[in-house]
């Protein structure tokens, strides 16, 4: 079957989409049912539920014989796949890439990572990623065959500054490129279905604004990892600034004189907070530590070198986000990494900093948190993206069909509040 292209291939997928929310919401569904739901022809509906039945994204489960009236022949009853896979959350970390596979109501399904070395290209980064994919369908019995969409999330800045020379190659840096655009090529022509890239922490601070019962319009997002990211939610709306580097804290510099960073600076915050940078200075103070299960020992055993540098970074940290707290006046300030969980005195301690940031005369701070989603949030952000389904993505950039175009799309409000870690 030939899939139409551009504008036909929109209106067939919103077609699509509505098909398969009328059947996400009503269950099992003849369709003369499902068209006077969503208001199509008998034509064009048997198109699109014929498409969706050889992709396997729905399927025949009965007939309406037993409640039929009359003698006409009975019609088949169709319904989602419960082993159809809808929508695609990738995290490319700088040492890890994290798979999350939902379904049409956008309940996961399946997830898993698998690492590499943060010297690895993107051409290996994207075949360990895609192995993954395959793994998990195998395991599961989950098929891709009715993809809506994929998002992807990339270490930033995502995309990089048009004409900079990013990032500035240091004597003894690991520096790697922001991911090139064959990523989303990729992952479309694998899949036949549309892409969203963009930086992965960017997306874990959507995925942090649009959970739970309380989400906020204005949210600063930091997650401490193998690096330090950010993500700015302001005015209801996902920032990337001009040239994609909206939130990148981690690269504020706090040590003019401290270690080489891997964009080519020195004494950048993600130098001095990140798991490296923390693990390093443990060992500059005698601590010898060689992981996060290590550092959660010493912090369970109250040690002093581990709780001074903890602190330290954590004072750091909350310095630069007390900057971003007075330029943004954000509802809410959130921490995430895993590292957060192990050693709760880094929250404390921004928030404590954050307050001897903040103007003198404020009626109250921002609400510092740890994050709620876990380590796979950049994936949980990446899938709400392609859920199409907040507001913050209102004025975001289009997506990536299988023919590498760009086709800007509206989100809608409906379905966030089924993503769950």
């Amino acid at each position: 079957m030939q899939m139409p292209t551009g504008v036909h291939a929109l209106v067939r997928r919103t077609h699509e989409e509505r098909v398969m929310r009328a059947l996400r919401e009503n269950g099992a569904m003849s369709r003369g049912e499902i068209a006077r739901v969503v208001g199509l022809s008998r034509t064009t509906l048997s198109e699109i539920t014929g498409s969706l039945l050889q992709r396997g994204a729905i399927v025949v489960v009965d007939t309406d014989a037993s409640r039929r009236e009359g003698s006409g022949r009975p019609a088949e009853r169709l319904a989602l796949d419960p082993a159809s896979a809808q929508f695609m959350g990738v995290d490319f970390g700088h040492r890890r890439v994290h798979v999350v596979i939902a379904d049409a109501s956008h309940e996961i399904m399946a997830s898993d990572s698998v690492r590499y070395d943060d010297t690895a290209d993107w051409r290996t980064r994207t075949e360990l990623a895609l192995g993954l994919v395959d793994r998990l369908g195998t395991g599961t019995g989950v098929h891709y065959g009715a993809l809506q969409g994929i998002g992807i999330g990339v270490p930033g800045p995502y995309p990089a500054p048009e004409g900079a020379a990013w990032p500035r190659a240091t004597p003894g840096a690991t520096v790697l490129r922001p991911a090139p655009e064959g990523v989303d090529v990729a992952f479309a022509e694998r899949f036949d279905a549309p892409v969203i890239v963009d930086n992965n922490t960017r997306l874990a601070a959507l995925a942090e604004a649009i959970s739970g019962a309380d989400s906020v319009a204005d949210l600063v997002y930091v997650r401490l990892s193998d690096g330090v990211g950010g993500g700015l939610v302001v005015g209801g709306q996902l920032v990337t600034g001009s040239a994609g580097l909206a939130g990148e804290l981690g690269h504020v510099t706090v040590e003019p004189a401290g270690r080489p960073c891997r964009c080519g600076k020195r004494g950048c915050l993600e130098t001095v907070a990140s798991v490296p940078g923390i693990l390093s200075a443990c060992w500059e103070f005698g601590l010898r530590l060689e992981s996060l299960q290590d550092l959660a020992a010493a912090v369970a055993a109250a040690h002093p070198v581990a709780d001074r540098v903890l602190r330290e970074a954590a004072a750091a940290l909350g310095r630069v986000v007390g900057a971003a707290t007075m330029t943004l006046n954000p509802a809410k300030v959130v921490i995430g990494g895993e590292i957060t969980r192990l050693a709760p005195v880094i929250v404390e301690q921004v928030a404590a900093t954050l307050a001897a940031e903040l103007f003198p005369t404020a009626p109250a701070g921002p609400v510092v948190e740890a994050a709620r989603l876990s380590d796979d949030d950049g994936a949980i952000g990446a899938l709400a993206a392609v859920f199409h389904s907040s507001p913050l993505l209102a004025r975001y950039p289009g997506t990536t069909d299988v023919k590498g175009r760009s086709d800007a799309r509206r989100s809608t409000t409906e379905g966030a509040a089924h993503v769950r870690p």
